[in-house]
């Protein structure tokens, strides 16, 4: 999945078409994120006694799929893609060895995300 906590989504079909958010979580399992100020939807709760909660109705996020938002960069929305990165890396006893590692990238701009 190329979308992770944290990132600003766009929200780009749906009821919520349009909108901007801050990705709160993200429910690898079943491909969909909550975003915040999206998607929201009302609970009915009914008050337990024994936790001392009190019942009502409480509007919060539900989930979104993830083919629903793309990732905004500057003032508009690109794709993601992976380029590999060669790295210097340092071992507990001080020695140095090269690795790679994956860095997510604007297919717009190309530049690091």
């Amino acid at each position: 999945m190329n979308i992770k906590k944290g990132d600003t989504v766009k929200v780009i079909a749906g009821k919520d078409k349009g909108a901007q958010g801050k990705v709160i979580s993200v429910l690898r399992e079943e491909d969909r994120v909550i975003v915040e100020g999206v998607n929201l939807v009302k609970r009915h709760t009914k008050s337990v006694q024994q936790t001392n909660t009190t019942g009502g109705i409480i509007t919060r996020e539900a989930p979104i799929h993830v083919s629903n938002v793309m990732l905004v960069e500057g003032d508009g929305v690109t794709r993601i893609g992976f380029r590999r990165d060669e790295v210097t890396k340092r071992r507990p006893d001080g020695s140095t060895y090269s690795a790679s590692r994956s860095v997510r990238v604007s297919r717009k701009t190309g530049k690091e995300i």
